[in-house]
C-alpha cells in the first residue's frame, strides 16, 4: 500500500500486492485499468419471426440484455469510435419444423456482404422432419463504423417450400459480441 515500483521483476513476485487502477472507488479492477472487454452486447429476439424459403433474412434482434456503448441497434452492431480491434461473436438460432432434405444456416454479414467463414450450415436427414438448432463462434478484426448483421437462410425445397419460424417459446435466436484485449 503506497509502495512506489521503479524496476518490478514480474519473474520473481512472489507475494504481496500489485497495484492497478482503483476506478475511484478504492477497490482495483481490471475495467478501470483499461482491460474491459469492450464494446460489449447481447442481443435476442423478442418473439418468433417468418423466414421464407430460399432466400437470406436479416434476423430481428429487438431485445437488449446489455449493450455497453449503446452500438447495437436496427438489428445491427455497428463498432463506435476508437473500438476498433478484434472481437469474438456467439450466435445461435432455432428454426422449427425443417422438413426432409432442408437446411438451415446462419451467417454474419460484415458491412452489408457475407462474413466469410462465419456460416453455420446443418442439414436435416432424408427421411426426418424436426427443429433444428444451430449455434457457431467466430472472431473477426473490425475498424472503428464497421458493422456485423445476423442473417438466416432455410431451404425446405423437398419438404414442399414454405416459409418456416425462428424461435419458439422457449428458444430465440441471438447475437453477442465482446472486444478482445491484449490481442
Amino acid at each position: 500500500s503506497g509502495a512506489n515500483f521503479t524496476a518490478l521483476d514480474a519473474d520473481n513476485v512472489s507475494a504481496g500486492t500489485l497495484a492497478i487502477a482503483r476506478g475511484g472507488t478504492g477497490a482495483a479492477t481490471l475495467a478501470a485499468a483499461g482491460l474491459a472487454n469492450t464494446p460489449s452486447f447481447y442481443t435476442k429476439q423478442a418473439s418468433t419471426q417468418s423466414i421464407g424459403n430460399g432466400s437470406n433474412t436479416k434476423v430481428t434482434l429487438d431485445s437488449e440484455v446489455w449493450d455497453t456503448d449503446s452500438a447495437f441497434a436496427s438489428d445491427k452492431f455497428t463498432v463506435p469510435s476508437g473500438g476498433a480491434g478484434k472481437y469474438v461473436f456467439t450466435y445461435g438460432g432455432y428454426l422449427v419444423n425443417t422438413t426432409v432434405n432442408g437446411f438451415f444456416e446462419l451467417v454474419l454479414y460484415l458491412n452489408g456482404a457475407s462474413l466469410r467463414n462465419s456460416s453455420s450450415r446443418g442439414y436435416m436427414s432424408s427421411t426426418t422432419t424436426a427443429d433444428f438448432t444451430r449455434t457457431a463462434c467466430v472472431t473477426v478484426s473490425l475498424a472503428d463504423a464497421d458493422y456485423i448483421e445476423l442473417y438466416v437462410y432455410q431451404d425446405n425445397s423437398d419438404g414442399g417450400g414454405g416459409s418456416r419460424t425462428l424461435g419458439n417459446a422457449d428458444y430465440k435466436a441471438y447475437l453477442s459480441g465482446s472486444r478482445l484485449i491484449g490481442v
